[in-house]
């Protein structure tokens, strides 16, 4: 009887949210099992490090700080969990988002440390996190700092120092390969194709 009641459940929570995504009811429906399987362990919390290894094995995302920031994205009562709501609602923007919710969801991966803005420092801790390294040190920190230049350039439309919210659309919207300019922070076609297929398994 558990189950059925448990299943009852899953329903009126995913009657109240698929709405609110761009999933179908019963995409919601197995995505709120897979959390409930994913969370069985550890507290029954979806925690960073639990949400990192998912990003990891089945999103192909890799850089630590990048990983950080999509978790708190996706965290908006900022409480260090993802519960259910944060979840299915995340993962709409994350992998069917329309283009202006992902040139959002990417603006708020890339502002480092929730000004509002994207600074010239946090551009720099984020492309040297991702890059790969030259033969020495002092090369990658160079080619570091040739490639902030670069993306200032491409980006500060206001030629302010910092690329707002409004300059990070502004040049994605001329140029689409420049939203994740700054690294990887969302699903490729393969992988969102994949995740949609263990959906509808489920």
């Amino acid at each position: 009887m558990a189950s059925i009641t448990a299943r009852r459940n899953q329903e009126k929570i995913a009657e109240s949210l698929y709405k609110d995504t761009h999933f179908a009811k019963q995409e919601v429906i197995s995505l709120l099992e897979m959390y409930e399987t994913l969370t069985k362990v550890k507290n029954d919390k979806m925690d960073r490090t639990k949400f990192r290894d998912i990003l990891y094995n089945n999103f192909g995302l890799t850089e630590d700080i990048l990983m950080d920031r999509v978790f708190r994205v996706f965290d908006e009562d900022n409480d260090g969990i993802l519960n259910m709501k944060e979840w299915v609602v995340g993962l709409s923007k994350f992998l069917k988002g329309t283009k202006q919710e992902q040139m959002d969801y990417c603006f708020k991966v890339f502002d480092i440390n929730g000004s509002g803005y994207i600074s010239r420092e946090g551009i720099h801790h984020m492309l040297k996190d991702c890059m790969v390294k030259s033969s020495t040190e002092e090369d990658a920190e160079e080619n570091v700092k040739e490639l902030v230049e670069i993306a200032m350039k491409k980006m500060d439309t206001d030629r302010d120092g910092r690329v707002s919210q409004t300059d990070f659309k502004a040049a994605v919207t001329l140029d689409g390969l420049l939203l994740e300019v700054f690294g990887k922070c969302l699903p490729g076609k393969e992988e969102v194709d994949k995740f949609s297929q263990k959906l509808s398994c489920n």
